[in-house]
């Protein structure tokens, strides 16, 4: 597949990537929600296990698949905590601020590894680099 990226310069050979294994990474994160994350556990292992023979096009998409699992998992952590103590707390009332704040973080992570995963698909499907695989947003 040629590319013509200027009128009068010689045409570029873009390389194609098989996006198979990066699309089952991101099916897999997805498919968490409904099997209580077992299935991204696959996913990280599947991202970790071909990073390193990716070209550049998936090794942006694995090395952006491998930081959401690990941001998920410590936000997921922090809103966890907060949730048990202020759980334990609001019995005498002082933890329902801490209570709100750690559901709060908890709906918050999963709306975020959500439209991480989307966006991640997105650039997948057009066959470009995640542009910024190491960024805490999108």
């Amino acid at each position: 597949m040629t590319d013509v990226s200027t009128p009068g310069l010689p045409p570029t050979v873009r390389a194609e990537e098989d996006k198979v294994l990066p699309a089952v990474v991101y099916g897999l994160y997805l498919l968490g929600f409904a099997s209580c994350a077992a299935t991204t556990i696959v996913g990280l292992i599947v991202a970790y296990a071909n990073r390193s023979t990716a070209g550049p096009i998936n090794e942006s998409h694995y090395t952006f698949a491998i930081r959401t699992f690990w941001m998920t998992i410590g936000w997921f952590l922090i809103g966890a905590m907060m949730t048990l103590f202020g759980g334990v707390l609001s019995i005498i009332l002082i933890g329902i601020p801490v209570l709100l704040a750690g559901i709060f973080i908890l709906g918050t992570v999963g709306v975020w590894f959500a439209v991480r995963c989307g966006v991640g698909i997105y650039y997948l499907a057009r066959g470009e680099a995640y542009p910024r695989p190491r960024t805490w947003l999108i």
